[in-house]
C-alpha cells in the first residue's frame, strides 16, 4: 500500500506540475494518447509494453508537452513509469511529420522473485523519435524509443492520440 500511495503521489505531482506550466506558458490540454509496443530492457526478457499520455499544446507552436505513464512486465520484472516529455514536429499536424523529443520519467521496478533483486525505483532519460500520421479526428503515431537509466530500455511502440479540438 505504502508503495501505491508513493505512486499515485509522483503522478499526481507531475499532472500538477504539467499543469502549472502549461497555464503559466499559454499550453492547454490538447489531447489525450494511447500506446502499445515492444519493449527490450537490459537484462530482462523482451516485453509488451501499454501506456497513455496527456497532450499540452500551444496554438500555433509544434511543440507539446507529454506527461504520461508506461507499463510492462516480462517474467518476474516490471516497471510502472510515470515520466514527462518534450516533444517537436517538424510540420504542422495536419501533414504527415518526422518528430523528436527527449524527457525524464521515474520507473518503480518490481521483482517477484526471492532474494537480492531488481525492485527499486530509477531515473531516467527517454530520447525518442517517430512519425505522426493525421486523420480528421484523431493521429496515428511509431515511435522509437531509449532510455537511459540503471536498467536501459530500447522499445518500438505505436498509437493513437485523439485531440480534443482541430488545430
Amino acid at each position: 500500500m505504502k508503495r501505491f500511495a508513493a505512486v499515485a503521489a509522483v503522478v499526481l505531482a507531475l499532472v500538477a506540475f504539467t499543469v502549472s506550466q502549461a497555464s503559466a506558458h499559454g499550453f492547454g490540454l490538447s489531447a489525450f494518447g494511447l500506446r502499445v509496443g515492444g519493449v527490450d530492457p537490459e537484462k530482462a526478457d523482451g516485453s509488451a509494453l501499454v501506456g497513455g499520455h496527456l497532450e499540452f499544446e500551444e496554438s500555433g507552436t509544434r511543440l507539446h508537452l507529454q506527461p504520461g505513464i508506461l507499463y510492462w512486465s516480462s517474467d518476474h520484472l516490471s516497471d510502472f513509469n510515470p515520466n514527462f516529455d518534450v516533444m517537436y514536429h517538424f510540420v504542422p499536424t495536419s501533414e504527415v511529420s518526422p518528430y523528436l523529443g527527449a524527457g525524464a520519467g521515474l520507473h518503480f521496478y518490481s521483482s517477484d522473485v526471492l532474494g537480492p533483486n531488481d525492485s527499486g525505483t530509477d531515473l531516467g532519460a527517454n530520447l525518442f523519435g517517430g512519425v505522426l500520421i493525421p486523420s480528421r479526428s484523431l493521429r496515428l503515431f511509431i515511435e522509437g524509443r531509449f532510455v537511459a537509466s540503471d536498467r536501459s530500455q530500447a522499445s518500438i511502440n505505436g498509437g493513437v492520440t485523439l485531440p480534443f479540438r482541430h488545430h
